[in-house]
């Protein structure tokens, strides 16, 4: 296996602290050793016998490094745009007149199902691509465009092919069946519910790793959500929750009781549904761009003093938010959240892996994934100031993507 020494680290973020002046030594796909340059050790048992034998070294020039960045929320297959339903939105059109003038979650629908797979299929390879080329080496993927069973598990099936290919980021895919209720089904939700709960264990056997639910005004109720979630439990995938989006429901208890690997989006939330989180160990996923947008913001002050564990995401989704830079959710956190950059890139980071279950990533310490990213700049403190701070290089699993 091909053996890296990455050197000349001018500040290096592992994800738990600061090292100055550091190195990364590298063996195929993981770190072998982490630490200050002047600490590299002369060899590595089973990894190189002396130091000088490396077969590359590369000098980054004092640059800052991290983690590869999680995404740890997003919706990424769909075909089409809804930029005139946006421009709607900002001009202060309303919810219904967006609808009657042909917006909404049911045109993307509409238009996702009507797209050849070659055509959908290109379209999130694109927008993976982006992901990677700024930063972003682990991305959490939902479906929910497509609503019925062979299109939601195709969806998943898609994801799944597209991780392999090369110039991808790793891919966690979430199965979100339960995202609307699709037309077909209108007048019949509960037997929509059924179905999607049914559709678990084929996109449990087709390769998804969680379910989600959209736990909400307009979406699904308390007893929906929990009858699909368990659905999905019970055949491997970790349960996740949209929560407190557009109102205060009763998802974030959902959630507790549930055990979800995550409650996300968290808009509206009470000091009750922080201290339910911390209580029962219920990671916080928050999204600033959507945040922003809706002009309501969770208090991740509050959850971080609580001890809530949180991560962050863009919710990259076609009605209301295209970002596809970790970098730029992380300067938006700083501002918008008031979040320090340290627990920003933390939340970008380590907390991403805990919300995904991956314990292999995040973090820059021996034995995990080589996932790094050199950045244009010397300190952590350019991502508070760039709004997007470009990546000088990416590795994933210690190959340079760029």
């Amino acid at each position: 296996m091909t053996v890296r020494l990455l050197t000349n680290i001018g500040r290096l973020w592992t994800g738990h602290d600061v090292c100055s002046n550091a190195a990364i030594l590298v063996h195929g796909d993981r770190i072998a050793w982490v630490g200050r340059a002047a600490d590299l050790p002369q060899s590595v048992p089973g990894v190189v016998d002396d130091i000088v034998d490396v077969d590359h070294v590369e000098n980054l020039g004092g640059a800052l490094v991290t983690p590869g960045l999680i995404d740890a929320h997003t919706h990424p297959v769909y075909a089409g745009n809804r930029y005139a339903e946006m421009a709607m939105r900002s001009g202060g059109s309303t919810a219904s007149a967006i609808s009657a003038a042909g917006g909404g979650i049911l045109s993307t629908i509409t238009v996702t199902r009507g797209t050849d797979p070659w055509t959908l299929c290109n379209g999130v390879r694109e927008r993976l691509r982006e992901w990677l080329l700024s930063g972003t080496t682990t991305v959490e993927a939902k479906t929910g465009y497509h609503l019925t069973r062979d299109g939601e598990l195709a969806d998943v099936r898609l994801l799944r092919e597209l991780e392999k290919e090369p110039m991808m980021p790793r891919v966690h895919v979430t199965f979100l069946a339960a995202h609307v209720v699709p037309p077909e089904y209108f007048g019949r939700q509960r037997d929509y519910v059924e179905a999607a709960a049914a559709w678990c264990a084929d996109a449990s056997a087709a390769g998804a790793d969680s379910v989600d639910v959209y736990c909400d005004e307009g979406h699904f109720g308390i007893d929906e959500a929990r009858w699909v979630l368990a659905s999905g439990r019970n055949v491997g995938l970790l349960p996740r929750i949209h929560a407190g989006a557009h109102s205060r429901r009763g998802a974030v208890q959902l959630a507790a009781e549930m055990g979800c690997a995550s409650a996300d989006i968290l808009h509206h939330t009470s000091d009750e549904d922080i201290a339910l989180m911390a209580r029962y160990g219920v990671p916080a996923v928050v999204c600033p761009g959507t945040a922003l947008q809706h002009g309501r913001l969770p208090a991740v002050r509050r959850m971080l003093a609580q001890g809530v564990t949180v991560a962050l995401g863009s919710d990259h989704n076609p009605g209301h938010c295209g970002i596809t830079s970790m970098s730029l959710v992380i300067s938006l956190a700083v501002a918008g959240f008031g979040m320090s950059v340290g627990d920003a890139l933390r939340a970008a980071t380590l907390g991403g892996a805990q919300v995904l279950g991956a314990p292999d990533r995040g973090v820059l310490a021996p034995g995990r994934l080589a996932d790094i990213v050199q950045w244009d700049a010397d300190h952590e403190g350019a991502f508070a100031w760039s709004f997007g701070l470009k990546p000088r290089r990416v590795w994933r699993g210690g190959t340079p993507v760029q």
